[in-house]
């Protein structure tokens, strides 16, 4: 028999305002356990979302939602929030394939303000409803939940220096729980831990100041060395708030963050100030959930697992993953090479440095969620004469496009860009998909692009990158790598030369990366039918392989593959190279249509898209058969026999068999 749950009767955050605070504690924990249960069958951000429950909780009874607005900065931690506002029953869908987003999502509930997945932004859109609200003249209340990472984002900083300026009326709550996605650096996060560490600075100020108060002439003198005595105090008791505060926002002292009373104590004041408020609110990333709360880095995000030890649920892999592979590969370069520098931005697990940083600590450099640092300070470090490898997610980089081509491109400067998740990378879904990165590399000068198309080559790549003098990128995906043998020494990859890995005369398909697998699946395929193809892995997006395209333009289709999006694209590069040649060739180039794709797993993804091998060789035998209908095949063979000659020199038979095969 069932036990019956609060949750179960919660259908919108107004049913909260008739709970008090204990009914409201026991619905953090039935919350904390559906969060388990469901992320431990879909996957999920575990660790950020069980943290941050009792805040949500406690922020939801107050708020008349949806007209306040709650902005998640990247949203990974609200799935409390998902559960609150009508999409319980839909919980278990999470991250699935047409099921609920892992993010907040707009189109997905009204409830939902920000389609929210990087970092750092929540504070810049809650400046504009903010700022919408004084127009309109109208009192809904807006509040911020932002973690301690994120905060130390140039964004975040931009947004605290306008909101405090402007003393725009919203309510900021900092979830300080130290962590990222790696473990916190910097020197925000030792001001925040000095901040912790006098955690009872409210106490000791309102004694204090109680008792000059009563004391005798020479105790209230002490007043006197302040206009303003709280801020006298707070100077001399505690003088690091006073960041947030000589910004003109009032900054609470720390609350426990599981403390639901406490949380709704303060919330209830700052939520009626007509200011901005900071709300400094102390949380363990993991709460409720102990494998997560012993290892937070883990649980950041993960795949199914089991619930009992918390371990993965990972079926036996054949090979590892390439993420994996350039961790162990540029380890070695280093080895190798002392002027090897490696930066990430607070994601050293997620792309493969943990061994570089144990191996060489005084070259490795973590700057926390501040990509523009990242890439600004490789720029520096080229300078001083290192080689700096800029590691980051493909969808993170975006955010330091402006410092890629002025700060390195412009100067030449010697810096090496990994774009780990390069391409779909499945349940995370159109935030994180990094197909982006193809077009803002091949776009700017003196870059040269690379898309190794498997483990091995992801090496070849890599020491390619470290020898050439000026910018580089290499992509590479998530998850699994292709099981090709790893090199023993690495080779240095001609610039813009390809590799033909199948030769075919019908149609010439040109692949970048992990697609030139699922292109030779489709060669297979189509050489059952009679259709023979030659498969060239492009290796380079930029400079691109003009002897390869041109050879290609001598088949009847060419067709370019790639795992990002079109606009703009590779296979648009090779378009325009077939265009500079004169070609007339037939040219198709498949990829990311002009649209945001879903979640889901990666192999649905790509067929959804045509981009798996049956998708590839469905477009393969659909432009065959429209040039057939079209007459182009028979056109290039009569040309070729009558070249120079006009049509009126063709036999009647010549012409009537042509215009027939139009119609075939």
């Amino acid at each position: 028999m069932d036990v019956p749950r609060i949750l179960d009767a919660i259908s919108s955050p107004a049913d909260l305002k008739v709970l008090d605070n204990e009914e409201l504690a026991i619905l953090a924990r039935e919350i904390r356990q559906e969060i388990v249960a469901t992320t431990s069958v879909t996957g999920g951000h575990v660790a950020s979302s069980l943290g941050a429950v009792d805040i949500i909780v406690a922020l939801e009874s107050l708020l008349d939602m949806p007209r306040d607005r709650v902005v998640f900065d990247v949203g990974h931690q609200a799935y409390a929030h998902k559960l609150l506002t009508g999409r319980r029953e839909a919980f278990k869908t999470l991250r699935t394939y047409g099921g609920l987003s892992g993010f907040t999502k707009p189109s997905e509930s009204p409830y939902d303000v920000h389609p929210s997945g990087h970092a750092s932004d929540s504070l810049s859109i809650a400046t504009g409803l903010a700022k919408a609200r004084q127009l309109k003249g109208t009192d809904e209340k807006v509040v911020a939940l932002i973690g301690d990472a994120s905060l130390a984002g140039g964004m975040a900083f931009e947004a605290l220096n306008y909101m405090g300026n402007e003393q725009l009326p919203l309510v900021v709550i900092l979830n300080d729980n130290e962590m990222s996605i790696s473990r916190n650096v910097g020197a925000l996060m030792k001001h925040l831990g000095n901040i912790r560490a006098n955690s009872h600075y409210r106490e000791a100020r309102e004694g204090l100041q109680a008792a000059m108060e009563q004391g005798g002439p020479a105790a209230r003198g002490l007043l006197g060395f302040g206009k303003n005595m709280k801020e006298s105090l707070k100077q001399m008791v505690i003088p690091h708030t006073m960041i947030y505060e000589s910004l003109g926002i009032v900054c609470t002292a720390p609350i426990d963050g599981h403390n639901i009373a406490e949380l709704r104590d303060v919330l209830s004041l700052v939520l009626e100030m007509d200011g901005p408020a900071l709300v400094h609110v102390v949380t363990r990333k993991g709460e409720g959930y102990e494998p997560a709360r012993r290892d937070p880095e883990a649980f950041h995000g993960t795949g199914p697992y089991d619930i009992a030890t918390g371990r993965a649920l990972k079926k036996p892999g054949r090979a590892p993953s390439y993420t994996e592979v350039f961790g162990a590969a540029l380890a070695d370069e280093a080895a190798n090479d002392a002027d090897v520098v490696a930066i990430t931005a607070a994601m050293t697990g997620g792309t493969g440095l943990k061994t570089f940083a144990a191996e060489f600590p005084s070259r490795f450099v973590d700057v926390g969620i501040a990509e523009e640092q990242a890439v600004g300070m490789a720029a520096g470090l080229s300078s001083g004469g290192k080689k700096p490898v800029v590691a980051l997610y493909s969808t993170f980089m975006q955010r330091a496009v402006d410092q890629m081509i002025i700060d390195v491109a412009l100067p030449e400067a010697n810096v090496v860009f990994a774009f780990d998740r390069a391409g779909l990378v499945g349940d995370d879904g159109p935030t994180h998909h990094g197909v982006f990165d193809m077009v803002y590399t091949r776009m700017v000068p003196n870059m040269r692009v690379l898309a190794p198309s498997d483990e091995a080559e992801l090496v070849h790549a890599l020491h390619t990158a470290l020898v050439l003098e000026g910018p580089v990128s290499l992509r590479y995906p998530r998850g699994e790598a292709e099981g090709a043998p790893l090199p023993d020494v690495p080779e240095v990859l001609e610039v813009g030369k390809s590799r033909t890995v199948r030769e075919g005369g019908d149609v010439a398909l040109l692949a970048f990366g992990r697609m030139v697998g699922q292109v030779r699946a489709a060669a297979e395929l189509l050489s059952a039918e009679g259709i023979e193809c030659r498969v060239v892995d492009m290796r380079w997006v930029k400079p691109l392989d003009a002897e390869a395209i041109a050879a290609a333009a001598a088949c009847r289709l060419v067709v370019t593959v790639e795992e990002g999006v079109i606009a703009g694209g590779a296979g648009e590069g090779v378009l325009e190279v077939l265009a500079r040649q004169g070609a007339t060739t037939p040219a198709v180039t498949l990829g990311i249509p002009d649209r945001f794709i879903g979640q889901g797993p990666v192999p649905q993804l790509f067929a959804d898209l045509g981009l798996n091998a049956e998708g590839i060789a469905a477009t393969v035998r659909e432009q065959l058969k429209m040039k057939k209908r079209s007459g182009v095949d028979e056109m290039i063979e009569l040309a070729k026999k009558h070249a120079g000659n006009p049509m009126a020199d063709l036999t009647d038979r010549e012409i009537r068999d042509f215009n027939e095969s139009r119609y075939e």
